[in-house]
């Protein structure tokens, strides 16, 4: 059985929190903390992975799919005494139709020998996982390119969160692929979003432009959250206002980085989260024509990269979709 941490680090300079191909986690390994002192077993899984319902979580311990410190726990009601690692198999099931090909239409920028660039859809997620083992970008690659299926990833270098969409780059030989990774490592891939961000507290402007340099790690207690913590990964997002509205600011940002969430980790700790963002807005009330816009205003706009076999700079832009176009709309008002 391969062991997935929930802090796992992988040699890109992304972060990937969903995995694929080879890299299907057949087992989470989760730390409970002294706050799960004399819970129960099933109740600390259900606060620790949200992702899955109670019941789900219930059935797999009395399937023995559940193990505490190495011990494998049948009983539901196993009080724990706090700082146990817990292992979870989740993907035994479920990944075995995580690497089938599917027919999911792409809207493809850019293609060569070695490399497609494709403007990804809100919605589409981009690697399997936990409770999105089909239907994914990755099913979509295999399907497109039928000699993704021999690169790790599927030739996915970089990922974009299930609704933020926008440009990305995906490698077609093995390659191009190890180049991608290293021009990434070296900061020569350019990623640069428009966003737009609620308005700060008590009406307080965003600054013209600025340099978030935080570190970013997994939030200490909502594990599924990501957050700007002491001894996390170095994180650096530059932002600058494009233009200010009543109820938000419409901002472009250009990644150093690419940690998980990133942009929304900072534009939310700068005090600044994005509008539509479910999970960093908090209780921050949105405007009132944002009601029907169900993702965060986040959009991958242009993309800037050395190609891996002519060396020349390349560079791609993709338009703003439809639903952020009817919001900027709505927002100018």
């Amino acid at each position: 059985m391969r062991e997935v941490n929930f802090d796992i680090v992988t040699p890109l300079e992304i972060d990937l929190d969903d995995y694929s191909g080879s890299d299907l986690p057949v087992c989470l390994r989760i730390e409970t903390e002294l706050v799960h002192a004399a819970e129960r077993l099933d109740v600390a899984l259900a606060a620790l992975v949200p992702e899955h319902s109670r019941s789900r979580l219930q059935s797999w311990i009395r399937q023995g799919r559940v193990r505490l410190d190495g011990q494998t726990i049948t009983d539901t009601k196993k009080r724990l005494r706090g700082g146990e690692c817990i292992e979870l198999d989740v993907g035994e099931l479920e990944s075995a139709t995580a690497s089938l090909p599917e027919n999911i239409p792409l809207d493809v920028v850019y293609e060569d020998a070695a490399l497609i660039v494709l403007n990804k859809p809100a919605g589409l997620v981009v690697h399997p996982g936990s409770g999105n083992w089909s239907g994914t970008l990755l099913n979509a690659l295999l399907a497109h390119h039928a000699e993704a299926a021999t690169l790790p990833r599927a030739g996915i270098v970089h990922r974009l969160d299930k609704e933020t969409s926008g440009l990305m780059v995906v490698a077609k030989t093995l390659a191009a692929q190890t180049d991608l990774v290293r021009q990434l490592q070296a900061r020569t891939v350019k990623r640069h979003y428009h966003a737009f961000a609620l308005i700060g507290v008590g009406g307080k402007p965003m600054p013209e432009r600025g340099l978030v340099d935080a570190p970013i790690g997994r939030h200490p207690t909502q594990r599924t959250k990501m957050a700007v913590i002491q001894g996390g990964r170095e994180a650096r997002t530059h932002y600058r206002v494009i233009e200010r509205m009543p109820q938000a600011t419409w901002i472009e940002c250009v990644l150093d980085t690419g940690r998980t969430h990133q942009i929304r980790v900072h534009m939310a700790h700068l005090g600044y989260p994005l509008v539509g963002d479910p999970v960093y807005a908090g209780r921050r009330s949105m405007p009132a024509v944002a009601a029907g816009f169900a993702r965060q205003a986040l959009h991958a706009f242009r993309l800037g990269l050395i190609h891996p076999l002519t060396g020349q700079a390349m560079q791609w832009e993709a338009p703003m979709p439809q639903d952020m176009q009817d919001l900027l709309a709505g927002l100018r008002q």
